[in-house]
């Protein structure tokens, strides 16, 4: 087949084909960047003491991913390869500066308690790893795709982690008080102060890796 005939190929090709949707659904379990592929798994650790700070940082991704990832795929013929890396580096930095002044200026409290790990977003392995590995030489509509296929799954692990850790460390989602009104404190529990220590965010992960691996066919072959 002609690289034209491809070319037409493409074009015709429906913008939610199977194929397509493997790229949205297959970061959500077989291709995890977080269980499966152990990237920016740091994140998990640190800022997922509570929900509002794990939503914020997991929709702050997904915006970096996603307009980053159609920005390098409508660049990918005009980036010379030998300043591919910098000219991805400029990409990500533009757009989490983009970010990190967005919530100074409306999320002020969930910014001071994200700190440094906004910022951290530019050397965040996944989306390096997407820019290099999917972007650099695939269509904006795909890049696209591929991007929140790993956001969203980079952001439900994080959700799940800070879900469990503060209900059961501090007793509350979102701040608001949950455990007192299911009457678990009457018969003796109290909230778990090591739910909030980095060590039970590790442990959490590797809890979710362990039932996604027992329940995943592919990933029990590897």
């Amino acid at each position: 087949m002609s690289t034209e005939t491809q070319e037409v190929a493409k074009k015709s090709e429906p913008l939610f084909s199977k194929k397509n949707r493997r790229l949205m659904t297959d970061p959500l379990n077989e291709n995890n960047p977080i269980t499966v592929q152990v990237l920016g798994i740091c994140s998990a650790l640190a800022i997922t003491v509570k929900l509002e700070p794990a939503i914020v940082m997991s929709l702050s991704v997904f915006f970096v991913l996603g307009a980053g990832n159609v920005i390098i795929s409508l660049m990918r013929n005009l980036i010379p390869n030998r300043i591919r890396i910098i000219v991805q580096l400029v990409v990500v930095a533009s757009l989490v500066i983009l970010v990190d002044q967005t919530l100074k200026a409306f999320l002020y409290d969930v910014s001071k308690q994200l700190s440094v790990f906004v910022g951290l977003i530019i050397t965040n392995c996944i989306i390096m790893g997407r820019f290099e590995a999917f972007a650099l030489g695939n269509t904006p509509w795909k890049s696209f795709l591929d991007a929140v296929g790993n956001a969203a799954g980079y952001g439900a692990i994080l959700i799940m982690v800070a879900f469990v850790r503060e209900l059961f460390g501090s007793g509350a989602l979102f701040g608001v008080d949950v455990l007192s009104w299911t009457g678990i404190y009457e018969i003796g529990y109290v909230n778990n102060g090591m739910m909030l220590l980095p060590p039970m965010a590790l442990i959490i992960v590797a809890i979710i890796i362990w039932i996604q691996r027992s329940r995943t066919k592919s990933l029990i072959e590897e």
